[in-house]
């Protein structure tokens, strides 16, 4: 290690260090023990013994069971922690990497940053193979910003660098939202963007549009006037779906499926009590509706399971087990269950099973705790079995509970090992983000499963985006 990075290691531990040492005193404990363990933290020991440190590249295991709760840091002690913008180290017992990649100089000193989409969309793109990953963060015009914008991140020196923003300030997309936009898992320079009735391909590299679909040339299958939301592509970019709305009155009217392949369309009109969404799953073989089914009062969102190939439909009632907030991999699905007797479930449900039957792949110690929020599974591989791969997960909450405030992994064999990965950063009760929706983090894996990425508002005015490295033996 040349001289010069001898001396940022060590002064990233002492600030780790410090960190350390005030959230152990802030919290009543013993001084001349929490000297100790800023020594050790120092020394880049493991201390403390309530966890199992993941490696040398930071993180830790803890029973999904556990009860223990790690003191959130505070907007001083971020302050203290995170540049302006580049590479940070998070303080024990986390010790894991991150970068921050926008400041408030992107929004003209105000609060533009969007939150990253939804847990399921990828904004980072297909970087295998390459130096640099592109990450998509929308710094909204109307609080601002430029619009949608790119960021460069280079994996090898974590150096961060802004880049135009996706569209000219006079290009109406411009101004978008982009909350459901999503890389291409195939092609490295490929966004998908919804424009009303439209699914695009937007490359970012030549600037140049070509579409997907248009649901306005086809008035006998979908009726006039119609748009697309909510919009999901298979890992192989064959096949594409999407939540039919009534422009008019934004009324979802149901779920299509196109095979860009063979340029067919499938449509399955909702059953026209409470739709929520549909999805594809990453294999392109499978359609997930989210809606009510039963008519009965106690349950909420049932699930609608439905091989394209054949038609054929299964229906996973909401007392069965049926998934509110998931994500899709290859042939299943990895959801919350509430309705399940252990409190915080999430069951693997495969959709060839017959009968289905979820496994239930983690828990939390109580119903008082709601972690996480969402689920990524953006790193799903066709070529693993689901029960040797991992999802991980993000959540923010007012109240102090297990894993409550932390990004966190888990695998599908239902081992309840869970790995913590890093603290959220965010405050609730802050007024960055906007509404409590808004702040939620809402993280996303890249396609590796090596990086994770989220929005916080380190308990100030402001959102901001951000990456943490998750840790082998999870990412190896």
């Amino acid at each position: 290690m040349k001289r010069v990075e001898v001396r940022r290691a060590r002064r990233s531990n002492f600030i780790a260090a410090l960190i350390a040492l005030t959230l152990t005193v802030g919290a009543g404990a013993d001084s001349s023990s929490a000297v100790a363990q800023v020594k050790a933290a120092a020394d880049g020991a493991p201390h403390g013994g309530a966890f199992e440190p993941a490696g040398p590249h930071g993180g830790f295991f803890e029973p999904a069971a556990s009860s223990a709760v790690r003191p959130r840091l505070t907007a001083a002690q971020i302050e203290a922690l995170v540049p302006v913008r580049g590479k940070f180290t998070f303080p024990p017992p986390y010790r894991t990497e991150a970068v921050r990649l926008t400041n408030a100089s992107d929004c003209g000193g105000r609060d533009c940053v969007d939150y990253i989409g939804y847990s399921y969309w990828g904004r980072t793109n297909n970087h295998v193979g390459r130096d640099t990953m592109l990450v998509l963060v929308v710094l909204d015009r109307n609080r601002g910003g430029a619009g949608p914008t790119l960021f460069s991140y280079d994996k090898r020196t974590d150096a961060v660098t802004k880049l135009k923003p996706v569209f000219a300030p006079n290009d109406p997309m411009s101004w978008a939202s982009g909350d459901m936009w999503y890389f291409s898992a195939v092609d490295p320079q490929m966004l998908y963007v919804n424009d009303g009735p439209k699914l695009r391909r937007y490359d970012v590299v030549t600037k140049r549009f070509r579409n997907v679909f248009d649901v306005s040339t086809h008035p006998e299958t979908f009726g006039r006037d119609r748009i697309v939301w909510q919009l999901h592509s298979s890992d192989d970019d064959r096949v594409h779906s999407a939540t039919l709305r009534d422009r008019s009155s934004n009324a979802d009217l149901g779920c299509l499926v196109y095979r860009e392949d063979v340029g067919r369309f499938s449509y399955f009109p909702s059953k026209g009590i409470n739709y929520d969404e549909c999805q594809v799953d990453k294999s392109g073989q499978w359609l997930l509706i989210k809606e009510k089914v039963a008519k009965d009062p106690r349950f909420d969102v049932d699930n609608r399971i439905i091989e394209l190939a054949t038609g054929k439909e299964t229906v996973l009632l909401d007392p069965d087990g049926a998934g509110g907030h998931s994500d899709n991999g290859w042939g299943y699905m990895v959801a919350a269950d509430n309705w399940h007797p252990l409190p915080g479930a999430f069951r693997l449900w495969k959709f060839a099973q017959t009968p289905l039957a979820g496994t239930v792949v983690y828990r939390n110690i109580s119903w008082a705790t709601v972690a996480p929020n969402h689920v990524s599974h953006a790193n799903a591989r066709r070529d693993v079995p689901p029960e040797k791969q991992y999802v991980c997960g993000s959540g923010a909450s007012k109240n102090d509970s297990p894993r409550s405030n932390e990004i966190f992994c888990f695998r599908l064999d239902g081992s309840m090992r869970v790995l913590v990965v890093a603290p959220v950063m965010t405050d609730m009760e802050a007024p960055g983000g906007g509404n409590e929706y808004a702040k939620l983090p809402k993280g996303t894996l890249d396609i590796t499963g090596r990086y994770f990425l989220w929005t916080s508002n380190m308990g100030g005015g402001r959102l901001d985006a951000f990456i943490v490295k998750v840790p082998p033996p999870f990412a190896s």
